[in-house]
């Protein structure tokens, strides 16, 4: 939506934004924050803060994992990849080291460290075919949502249905053949864990940037983009890619010394299915999944009491108020049945795939790679290998493969 556009929206100082909206969406986030402090405390409140900050940045920036690892696997473009590999380099940089001394801050924290699995494999595949067919993944769904897609919203219901669904065989794949979780800075030390994660990921930075110019001649310029990072472009957008992944790995070491593990967002979503399925009478409570020590605490408290679901509200919220305050707030309504189609397959596929895969694209990927967690490399290989099935397979619903998410 062009500035000229926006018929309620407002001109402040060489921009303009939704009014209304942004009003609202700015006082409701104000409230959800005084409700959270006074119902938990102080602590949530800053989380969902941290939440909110997050939603922001994805929205300005369209910092979605999908996007990029489709117009690589389509168009042989890899700087929204490499944007990401930054991001997770920048995070581990603080990570290994802060998980090494266990309480910088005097209360112990703990990283996004896994098995290394089956589990994996298989819901790390899913997950990836799933993100092409819903359009998004697990931030990109939320800050989509945020934003009024009214198809990211079909995503995120059956996201949530599919992380229930989850939650009742986990504890069946776990049968099968899995390595112990596995950490790099505790096998070769903070250096060495350092050392590998960086080679790790400027490998595939190198791998990108080799298949771009084979296609191409030379890596992508960016013609016409703003220059400079005044009020207008902090408020309207577009942000930069690598600005914002460095400024959300800040964030998400931020999540780890406040809530004492890194940022993740499928947890939520099982937590909100489960008791949604209490509420209709399905005993969830009496499933072994929900009888572990961490998902029983979960399901017998308010779901502000979790750390993951006050974050998701951030950025649901936060970029909401991005979308108001870049005069493009604006629900869809009108989506093709193959499309809504693709939506609902590919939430399921996300849901179920993160609950096996011990996370999505930021709990597994993101803070995983940046814990030193083994399981989060493969769950990167396993999940761009579904990714690519699914770019193949947008098609068949009337997508194609060169569409941002």
């Amino acid at each position: 939506m062009s500035e000229a556009s926006v018929s309620t929206g407002s001109k402040v100082p060489g921009f303009t934004f939704d009014k209304g909206p942004a009003a609202v969406i700015a006082i409701l986030f104000v409230i959800v924050a005084v409700l959270i402090s006074r119902a938990v405390d102080i602590h949530q409140g800053v989380l969902y803060g941290l939440g909110g900050l997050l939603g922001f940045a994805l929205y300005h920036a369209s910092f979605g994992f999908t996007g990029g690892w489709r117009r690589f696997s389509v168009e042989r473009r890899g700087r929204a990849m490499r944007a990401q590999l930054l991001m997770i380099g920048v995070a581990a940089a603080a990570f290994i080291p802060l998980l090494a001394i266990g309480s910088p801050l005097g209360t112990p924290i703990v990283g996004a460290i896994a098995p290394v699995g089956v589990s994996v494999v298989v819901g790390a595949f899913m997950f990836g075919l799933g993100m092409q067919l819903g359009g998004g993944c697990g931030s990109g769904t939320l800050f989509t949502v945020g934003g009024g897609s009214a198809r990211m919203l079909l995503t995120l219901a059956f996201f949530i249905i599919g992380a229930v669904i989850g939650t009742a065989h986990l504890p069946m794949w776990l049968e099968f053949p899995s390595l112990p979780a596995i950490s790099l800075g505790r096998e070769y030390g903070i250096w060495g864990g350092l050392g590998v994660t960086f080679g790790g990921l400027g490998l595939i930075a190198l791998i990108t940037i080799w298949v771009e110019k084979r296609a191409h001649g030379s890596l992508e310029t960016l013609a016409h983009q703003p220059t400079g990072f005044g009020l207008r472009r902090l408020l309207h957008g577009p942000w930069p890619l690598v600005a914002t992944g460095v400024l959300l790995a800040g964030l998400n070491v931020a999540t780890l010394l406040t809530a004492g593990h890194p940022w993740s967002i499928t947890f939520g979503f099982g937590l909100w299915g489960a008791k949604i399925a209490q509420g209709f009478g399905i005993s969830v409570e009496t499933w072994e999944f929900w009888n572990w020590a961490g998902p029983a605490k979960a399901l017998s408290n308010s779901v502000l009491a979790d750390n993951t679901s006050v974050m998701n509200f951030g950025i649901v919220i936060g970029a909401a108020l991005a979308a108001s305050l870049a005069g493009k707030f604006a629900p869809r309504v009108k989506v093709p049945f193959s499309s809504l189609l693709a939506a609902a397959i590919g939430g399921i596929l996300m849901g179920y795939g993160a609950r096996l895969a011990f996370g999505c694209n930021i709990g597994a990927f993101f803070s995983g790679i940046a814990s030193g967690s083994l399981h989060g490399w493969l769950w990167f290989v396993a999940a761009f290998a579904g990714s690519w099935i699914g770019v193949a397979l947008r098609p068949v619903f009337g997508m194609d493969g060169f569409k941002k998410s």
